[in-house]
């Protein structure tokens, strides 16, 4: 039996977010009419026979605020009332394959009070009003949704929105049931299931088929590669090794650009050449040569660096008995994506570099330089699937401060940048700061250890 978990503003309260909505809206052009409502809430699969009135006592219980918020707890169904805002909602849920945290916790939550759920799914609603269903659907794409992780669907008074999500998911082959999608979602009981890949009697199509539908994103020259270790090898590999092959070949974390043979010609406004780079390996031969260089000219920074380019993060003096680590990194092109999460996990990465550094350093400081377009340029103007520097900006900066300042690491300085062309691809320079004692500051893998 599926049921929708809805929480509300409390009537007393005022509601932040649709007032937040409704503004973002003015203030990206979009449109200076609206009204916002909002609440969010789950869609829960639980079995047949419970008594709803004991998932209305967990809700209030474990899910809302029961001073700031108020709960409905509603059995789905075609058609039903509106009770605490009228007219048709949208609703805004992760797509299928999105990570839902959220709801994987409220999982446990029940289950520690003895309701075993068959699954939960997360969701965003909102009911708007003051403009017509054309200006509806273009404010859910641009500012209410994120198409890269959410999906979007419109409810009706004829059709509620978990059967839109049963045909919607039947269409796009992920299951035939909302039940089944859920279930997707939380997990089940985890069964080991050897697979090995045929590779090595794969021809050049078939690699590049692999490559695109195993997830593993790697170049024809690159599955060949590993094509040819296997049969070397005289055997083929297990799904796990070539999902490992392929992430640690992967842009992200073997940086093939940035260590990549670059031309680069910069030229003038009539064409003339001003200077030209070649470089074979571009981060060896600029940010590699150019620590080496000050390590072997001048003593006091070959004193004063400890580590580095060697560990998880750079290791210089501090005092008598302390180092100091830091580590900085780019999420550029996943805060253009996905803006919270880009930034969250930028920052979430170097504070795991700082603790890995070493024996363990402890991180005490954030930093962060962030390059964005200008928040006032016109929504008229973003290219297709680009987010306004609104939306990028808000996301980035709470994903820094989440994944810093509420584990008590203090973003303690950073600096800001506007210029048009970073319209499509925004920098965000994500630093950790850690501090270890000198004794501590190497480690020597031992096998069996």
């Amino acid at each position: 039996m599926l049921c929708e978990i809805t929480i509300f503003p409390a009537p007393q309260q005022p509601d932040v977010h649709g007032k937040t909505v409704a503004q973002d809206a003015a203030d990206l052009g979009l449109s200076t009419k609206c009204n916002v409502k909002t609440a969010h809430g789950y869609f829960v699969e639980i079995p047949e026979g419970t008594d709803l009135q004991r998932i209305d006592e967990l809700a209030h219980k474990l899910l809302a605020d029961p001073v700031a918020e108020q709960v409905e707890v509603e059995q789905t169904a075609d058609g039903r009332r509106q009770t605490a805002a009228e007219g048709d909602a949208i609703y805004v849920l992760p797509k299928p394959g999105v990570t839902d945290s959220v709801a994987d916790n409220a999982r446990k939550l029940f289950a520690d009070f003895g309701l075993e759920v068959d699954a939960l799914r997360t969701f965003k609603k909102y009911w708007i009003t003051g403009i017509g269903d054309n200006e509806k659907k273009i404010l859910a794409s641009k500012l209410l949704a994120n198409d890269a992780i959410e999906q979007v669907f419109y409810e009706s008074r004829e059709r509620s929105a978990a059967e839109r999500l049963d045909k919607a998911d039947e269409r796009s082959g992920h299951c035939a049931m909302l039940r089944s999608r859920l279930s997707l979602q939380v997990g089940s009981s985890y069964e080991f299931n050897l697979i090995t890949v045929p590779i090595r009697g794969m021809n050049d199509e078939q690699l590049l088929q692999l490559s695109k539908e195993g997830q593993l994103y790697l170049s024809l020259i690159e599955m060949q590669t590993i094509q040819s270790a296997f049969v070397k090898l005289d055997r083929d590999p297990t799904d796990i090794e070539l999902e490992t092959l392929a992430q640690t070949w992967s842009e992200h974390c073997s940086h093939k650009t940035l260590a990549g043979r670059i031309h680069h010609v910069r030229k003038d406004v009539e064409g003339n050449i001003l200077r030209e780079f070649h470089f074979d390996n571009m981060l060896k031969e600029t940010i590699f040569a150019a620590t080496q260089e000050l390590c072997q000219t001048n003593p006091r920074v070959k004193d004063f660096c400890v580590s580095v380019f060697s560990d998880n993060a750079g290791v210089v003096t501090f005092d008598d008995e302390y180092n100091v680590t830091f580590k900085a990194e780019t999420h550029n092109r996943p805060s253009a994506l996905e803006p919270y999460g880009g930034a969250n996990t930028g920052l979430g990465g170097v504070i795991r570099d700082t603790m890995g550094t070493g024996m363990g350093a402890k991180p005490i400081a954030s930093t962060d330089v962030f390059c964005f377009a200008p928040p006032d340029i016109d929504s008229a103007e973003l290219p297709t699937g680009v987010l306004h520097p609104r939306r990028i900006i808000q996301g980035v900066v709470s994903g820094v401060r989440d994944y810093g300042n509420r584990m008590g690491i203090p973003t303690v300085n950073g600096a800001v940048y506007f210029d048009k062309r970073y319209l499509g691809n925004p920098l965000v320079f994500c630093g950790s700061i850690g501090i270890i004692p000198k004794d501590k500051s190497f480690k020597e893998p031992q096998p069996g250890i």
